[in-house]
């Protein structure tokens, strides 16, 4: 019950772009390849070997991504109409 009010404006949004939203699956997966990546180094001596580190495994993560997000068009559609002052097209 106390998510409620987190879950409740997502709702909000019209079906097209719940549809996009479900795709966060991707993004989850993103996130603990990086966590992984980083966790295995433990220290890094300077900021740009922390970067190379993680350039490296958004490169090689981006190697998988061969299917497009569902319903995207429909979504970008909906994204412009609703969003357009803060989407540049």
């Amino acid at each position: 019950m106390n998510h409620w009010v987190r879950v409740i404006p997502f709702f909000a949004f019209s079906d097209e772009i719940r549809r996009a939203i479900y795709t966060t699956n991707a993004i989850e997966s993103l996130n603990m390849t990086l966590r992984k990546v980083i966790k295995n180094h433990r220290a890094f001596p300077t900021d740009e070997s922390a970067l190379k580190v993680v350039y490296l495994a958004m490169h090689n993560v981006a190697k998988k991504w061969t299917m497009p997000i569902s319903n995207w068009k429909p979504a970008l559609n909906r994204f412009a109409i609703e969003f357009g002052d803060r989407m540049p097209m």
